[in-house]
C-alpha cells in the first residue's frame, strides 16, 4: 500500500511526466525490484507511486533529477535559486505538498483541455500582436511588444482574479537567456539559459512572488534600437507592485527576432532584468522611471 498522500500521489505524477520513458520504466524496475513487468508509461507511472514507501522515497531517487524537480516547483510557482542542491529543492517539495497549496494536476488538466480551443482564438488576436505589421517602426513595435508582454505577464498574477493567458516557452527562442540583477538590500545576480527555465522564472514573478510590473511606454521610459542584422533591442523602465505597495522600480531589456519558420512571429532572444527596491530609489523616480540606458549603451547589446 502506498504511503502517498493524494496531493504527494498528484504531485508525484506530475514530476514523473518530466522523465523520458526510458527512465520511467527504468524506475518502476528500481521500485518494484523488477518483481513487476509493466506494458506501458502509464502502467510505470501507477506501479510507481502504488509501491513507493513515501514521498521523500521516490524524491530522492537517482532518475528523479533535481532540474526535475525544480521545474516542477517552478511550474507550482516556488522560485528557488537556480543553484539549490537536491536535498533543499526535495525539502521544498514535501513543504509545499504538505501546506496543502499544490495545483491539483486532474483539475490543471481539465482546464487545459477545456479551454484549449477558445485560448487558441485568443492566441490569434491577443497574443500575436507580438508580430504585428507595423511597417517596421521600431518604437512603434517596442509599444505594441510591451503592452502584448506585460498584460500577458500580469495576467498570471492570481491577486488580480483574471483567466491567466497563454504563458510558456514558446514566445522565446530555445537559447534564451535570462540575466536578472536585483538590489533590494545587497545586490543578487542570477542568469538562466533555455525557453523553458526563462519562461518559468518570469513566470515565478507575478504567480508566486506576487508582482505586478507596470512599464512606463511614455519616451523617457521606452526606447528600442533595431540592428541592421535583424536584431530589435526594446528597452523600458516601470514600476513594481505588490497589491497596493509599490516595492521600486524595474528597468528590462529584450532581444527580439523575427522566426522565419512561425509566420516572422517576434519572438524573445534575450531579457535583462534590473531590479531596485524603493529604499535603493529615489522618490521622484518612481513617480514616473526613466531609462537610464542611452542608445550607445544599448548598442553595446548587439555585439
Amino acid at each position: 500500500m502506498s504511503g502517498l498522500s493524494e496531493t504527494e500521489r498528484a504531485g508525484c505524477r506530475m514530476i514523473l511526466k518530466l522523465l523520458s520513458n526510458i527512465d520511467l520504466l527504468s524506475l518502476s524496475d528500481t521500485v518494484t525490484n523488477k518483481m513487476i513487468v509493466v506494458e506501458n508509461v502509464a502502467e510505470a507511472t501507477e506501479t510507481i507511486l502504488s509501491f513507493s514507501k513515501n514521498a521523500e522515497e521516490l524524491l530522492r531517487r537517482k532518475k528523479v533529477q533535481r532540474e526535475l524537480i525544480f521545474k516542477y516547483l517552478a511550474k507550482e510557482g516556488v522560485a528557488m535559486p537556480p543553484n539549490s542542491e537536491k536535498h533543499q529543492l526535495v525539502k521544498r517539495t514535501l513543504a509545499l505538498w504538505s501546506s496543502g497549496k499544490a495545483t491539483d494536476a486532474e483539475s490543471r488538466q481539465e482546464e487545459t483541455d477545456g479551454t484549449k480551443g477558445r485560448r487558441a482564438t485568443e492566441t490569434a488576436s491577443d497574443i500575436q500582436v507580438s508580430k504585428v505589421d507595423v511597417g517596421f517602426d521600431p518604437q512603434v513595435l517596442g509599444q505594441q511588444f510591451c503592452q502584448w508582454f506585460f498584460q500577458l505577464l500580469n495576467s498570471q498574477n492570481p491577486s488580480l482574479g483574471q483567466q491567466p493567458q497563454d504563458w510558456g516557452p514558446q514566445h522565446f527562442w530555445p537559447d534564451v537567456k535570462l540575466r536578472l540583477l536585483s538590489r533590494a538590500g545587497s545586490e543578487q545576480m542570477d542568469e538562466f539559459l533555455g525557453a523553458e527555465l526563462v519562461s518559468l522564472r518570469l513566470l515565478a514573478l507575478p504567480r508566486a512572488e506576487r508582482l505586478l510590473l507596470c512599464p512606463n511606454l511614455e519616451p523617457h521610459g521606452l526606447r528600442t534600437l533595431a540592428s541592421p542584422h535583424g536584431l530589435v533591442l526594446v528597452a523600458v523602465a516601470g514600476t513594481i507592485h505588490r497589491d497596493a505597495a509599490c516595492l521600486g522600480i524595474f528597468e528590462l531589456i529584450f532581444g527580439l527576432i523575427r522566426s522565419p519558420l512561425e509566420n516572422n512571429t517576434w519572438k524573445i532572444k534575450f531579457v535583462n532584468l534590473k531590479i531596485r527596491g524603493q529604499d535603493a530609489v529615489e522618490g521622484s523616480e518612481v513617480a514616473a522611471p526613466a531609462l537610464s540606458y542611452n542608445s550607445s549603451e544599448l548598442q553595446l547589446l548587439y555585439s
